[in-house]
């Protein structure tokens, strides 16, 4: 019988898997989940996959599901500011003893596999043990955000769910996913199974589409594409919108978020003809309450303080389009990016509207992956004239911040690695101004 682990101890568990890498394929998490009694198999899910907007989307259908009632719980990857995050059940993360014991649980039979050869990755096992928590606690229904990929993620073990969604998908993770859109959309699509209802954002690559559509009538879903929402008044706190006449105020900021929430809003009309209905009034009222770490996350207003994770191209475009509604301001970025990446894309798109640059060394990041600071001021050079090279982030963060006139706007974007570090720091700041 395995020892009863604490929080720490659950944690530094789960992390050590880690640096034994992983491999593709089901087989391992399938093995890992038969152990334990096939938790999963008691559980109803919406499962959400795409490149871009899944946590958004998922966000917005978790809080509109709690608003109407239901016990929800929701898994989400990666993670912004505490590693609980990405298990919680009615916007409240995993109790630490109680991802204690689930870690224990899981461990045991993590130790058995791993004796004959049969080494479930970290985030097979964090799945394993998320399933274990949502059947302990009686969960109604699971909102689950997939890793990455699709088709071979550990998420995809579940049955066929009540709602498939794809969010906006992109060139991203190419060295594991394939280098064009239709090998991407392909894995991405390996989520819709019969029996299922798939929701689609609105506006993909054809090459994509073609794909999903594809999917579909292989799989026998019905496809359904969001209505065309009106945009009544945007700006860079919010969007008030009305969708097939329903008034909401969409909390998450830029264009991107309206369609997000129009994703959201077609997969809960699905999911109400699946046995879990929710009126328009909580679902406006959910939707309004939804926040989201580091997706155009406003942390300040004197100087307009902004965090976003946009760490790909596709990403990169979003935050592009976001900045356009503070054109006429000086906007200086700090940024650090990883090597691995689409870097000279994610420049081109952020750097243009931008004032000044300040690079920062990516704390953190894995298998010493992150970009040096210098290496990505010379990158940022076609770009940016004003550049500055931090030796840390604090002190880069903090110069960055120096520059700013009352007018201005203080920019961190490029990492969800950084976002973690910089956004207590970036709080600090704009409250002692």
């Amino acid at each position: 019988m395995t020892k009863p682990l604490n929080y720490q101890q659950a944690v530094d568990f789960i992390h050590s898997i880690a640096r034994f890498g992983s491999m593709p394929g089901l087989e391992r998490v399938r093995l890992l989940l038969e152990r334990m009694g096939n938790p999963q198999k008691s559980l109803k899910f919406i499962h959400v996959a795409g490149t871009n907007g899944k946590g958004s989307t998922c966000s917005m259908i978790s809080q509109a599901l709690r608003e109407a009632g239901y016990k929800t719980g929701l898994y989400i990857s990666p993670y912004v500011l505490d590693f609980r995050e990405r298990i919680q059940i009615d916007n409240q993360m995993i109790e630490p003893e109680e991802f204690a014991c689930s870690a224990t649980l899981v461990k045991g039979h993590w130790d058995a596999l791993n004796a004959i050869g049969e080494m479930p990755s970290e985030f097979e096992t964090l799945v394993a043990a998320a399933f274990d928590y949502f059947v302990r606690k009686q969960v109604d229904i699971v909102v689950l955000e997939v890793g990455m990929g699709g088709r071979l993620d550990a998420t995809n073990i579940i049955d066929p769910p009540l709602v498939s969604v794809i969010t906006s998908l992109g060139m991203d993770h190419m060295e594991y996913l394939g280098n064009t859109i239709d090998k991407i959309a392909f894995e991405k699509c390996g989520i819709i199974k019969p029996g299922a209802i798939t929701v689609c954002y609105p506006e993909q690559e054809p090459e994509a589409m073609a794909v999903i559509e594809r999917r579909c009538r292989e799989e026998g879903n019905e496809l359904i594409l969001p209505a065309r929402p009106i945009v009544k008044e945007m700006n860079f706190f919010g969007t008030q919108m009305v969708y097939n006449g329903l008034s909401l105020n969409v909390p998450l900021i830029g264009a991107h978020q309206v369609k997000n929430a129009s994703v959201a809003l077609a997969a809960l009309k699905a999911l109400g003809e699946r046995g879990f209905p929710a009126s328009d009034g909580q679902i406006a009222r959910g939707i309004g309450q939804v926040s989201f770490p580091a997706r155009l996350e406003v942390l300040g207003r004197d100087p307009l303080t902004v965090l976003d994770g946009a760490h790909n191209q596709s990403g990169a475009q979003v935050l592009g389009k976001a900045l356009e509604m503070l054109r006429g301001k000086k906007i200086h970025a700090v940024m650090g990016m990883l090597s691995n990446k689409d870097v000279a894309g994610v420049l081109a798109e952020i750097l243009p509207h931008c004032e000044s640059l300040t690079t920062l060394p990516v704390d953190g990041a894995p298998m010493n992956m992150g970009l040096s600071p210098e290496q990505l001021a010379d990158m940022a050079s076609p770009y940016c004239e004003a550049r500055h090279i931090a030796g840390d982030v604090p002190s880069g963060l903090k110069a960055a911040y120096a520059r700013c006139g009352k007018d201005d706007v203080l920019l961190v974007c490029g990492s969800l690695y950084l976002a973690s570090t910089l956004r207590p720091l970036m709080i600090a700041l704009a409250e002692n101004k």
